[in-house]
């Protein structure tokens, strides 16, 4: 169905449409009050900042910010709108297990580090810790297509059933380890057979696994903990996340949340805890950042636009592991359908707009 659009200028006879002086733009209504868009022709902006009516008042150079995206522009109110930061855990990112350093995913997180976190900060825009952190019940009640992209164990034969092995499947989480255990080579890795970083390739036995020891750039060695649980150092941000983290954690006014999800997205079904605050804070614009694009990010992202969120993806505060063409068909449908698409520097540049203008 397409949206609604109506013309508050021609609803309201006050406003006089054929006085040019007092109708500088003609503003289309698209959607229903209160949760709402204007939209300019000339030059093409999106007004997100949910106007009151009857008047649909363009919104204060001093409280909102211009946004420039792929398509168009984007008006946004900082007390409306929050920085979702998703997966930025050890587990997908951290060099101890052999993610690049120079990887889409760190690469990601040095662009949130330095220009989007900070730019949030300084409009006062809400930035959410969006992270796996599963529980025993939720290991429970797991179905077997998430688990799968984990991996997964299987029992050897019925007369051993009480052991069990790692299954080799050549695909999701486990996809650059299958060759080498298939192999049988009793732990020897010779130099082919290692990451980009000189870490071992390992195999992950499905989520609430032990991931085993690991060694951190300091040479001290942790214990990885079950795999994306609570409280667990793979599940855990990396050390420039976590210091961000913190800092955040001590504003008075609208501190870093962490919230917990159970899912690829953090926003499935009827209601989770990010849905739940969301509403609880009247949060309508949400900035999607983290990894990986088309997984964890992509599906959040689709489920907030189709619960009414307005999206708007930053790419290169967004990385993947998947083919170049999966980032871009997330892109080309967020860009197109799902909401909008921006960086980090256009973030900044918003930002410093609405503060000059103060």
């Amino acid at each position: 169905m397409a949206p609604s659009l109506t013309n508050p200028n021609t609803a309201h006879p006050e406003t006089d449409v054929d006085d040019p002086k007092s109708t500088p733009s003609h503003r289309a209504l698209i959607g229903k009050v209160p949760n709402h868009w204007m939209h300019s022709a000339s030059p093409p902006t999106f007004d997100l900042t949910r106007p009151a009516p009857p008047l649909y008042a363009e919104p204060s150079s001093k409280a909102s910010i211009k946004l420039s995206t792929t398509t168009s522009s984007v008006l946004i109110s900082p007390a409306l709108t929050a920085l979702v930061i998703i997966d930025m855990q050890n587990f997908f990112i951290s060099t101890c297990l052999g993610r690049p350093a120079d990887g889409a995913g760190n690469m990601a997180g040095r662009c949130l580090v330095n220009t989007a976190i900070p730019a949030a900060r300084k409009a006062g825009i809400r930035v959410i810790w969006l992270n796996w952190g599963l529980t025993s019940e939720d290991i429970e009640n797991m179905p077997a297509s998430t688990r799968r992209a984990f991996g997964f164990e299987a029992a050897l034969n019925k007369a051993a059933s009480e052991r069990s092995t790692p299954a080799v499947d050549a695909h999701g989480v486990n996809q650059s380890a299958a060759e080498l255990i298939a192999n049988d080579k009793n732990g020897k890795i010779d130099a082919a057979e290692v990451t980009e970083n000189g870490k071992p390739k390992r195999l992950y036995q499905g989520l609430g696994s032990d991931i085993g020891p690991v060694i951190l750039e300091d040479g001290t060695t942790v214990d990885g903990g079950k795999l994306l649980m609570r409280d667990t150092w793979n599940a855990a941000l990396p050390p420039a996340l976590d210091k961000a983290y913190k800092e955040g954690q001590k504003i008075d006014h609208n501190p870093d949340i962490w919230i917990h999800k159970n899912r690829m997205s953090g926003l499935w079904g009827s209601g989770t805890p990010c849905t739940d605050f969301l509403e609880k804070e009247g949060i309508k614009t949400l900035m999607f950042a983290g990894v990986n694009t088309d997984q964890c990010v992509g599906g959040s992202l689709q489920d907030a636009f189709t619960k009414g969120w307005d999206c708007i993806l930053l790419r290169d505060a967004c990385g993947t592991t998947s083919p170049t063409f999966a980032s871009e068909m997330v892109e080309w449908n967020c860009a197109r359908t799902w909401g909008f698409v921006t960086d980090c520097a256009k973030l900044e540049e918003g930002v410093e707009n609405m503060l000059k203008a103060k």
